[in-house]
């Protein structure tokens, strides 16, 4: 039966943690490679009171994100609609699609704070009206906006 060892990586280690993981490991692993390398140290007690302190930090952290996340999705259902300028062919339908980055550009310019593009998911949009778009806030806060397409 081989015991494993528990170390704490000071770098991030292909196949094997991030930087600041707690990872188990053989020993002849720690011993031969991560050890004389730099990239772990042997666990002790301050080791596991750091680690401790970093995840109280991150949590903290990131109860902020989400609340601002929470703020922002409010700010953004107060808005009625978001309206996106394209150009038409005669009737209903429109030249191209409307796309992420067009959405992006629209809530900018009404709330002006930026969002990334990617974290927007629009429907197939191909005729001027009314449409429902998600955008990612945080990995727990998504809002869902109301996007107008009229005619240039």
């Amino acid at each position: 039966m081989v015991k494993h060892i528990q170390v704490f990586l000071k770098e991030d280690v292909f196949s094997l943690g991030k930087e600041g993981e707690l990872v188990e490991v053989l020993p002849g692993y720690a011993r031969n490679y991560l050890l004389p390398q730099g990239l772990a140290l042997r666990v002790n007690n301050s080791i596991l009171k750091q680690v401790e302190h970093r995840k109280a930090k991150e949590a903290e952290r990131q109860a902020i994100l989400r609340d601002e996340a929470i703020n922002f999705r409010i700010a953004l259902d107060t808005i009625d609609r978001f309206i996106v300028q394209k150009p038409t062919g005669g009737g209903k339908l429109i030249f191209g699609t409307v796309t992420n980055a067009d959405v992006a550009e629209a809530i900018e310019s009404a709330t002006k704070r930026s969002i990334d593009r990617r974290d927007i998911t629009v429907p197939v949009v191909n005729n001027i009206g009314l449409y429902k778009a998600q955008i990612k806030l945080h990995t727990d806060v998504t809002a869902v906006i109301n996007l107008e397409v009229v005619s240039n």
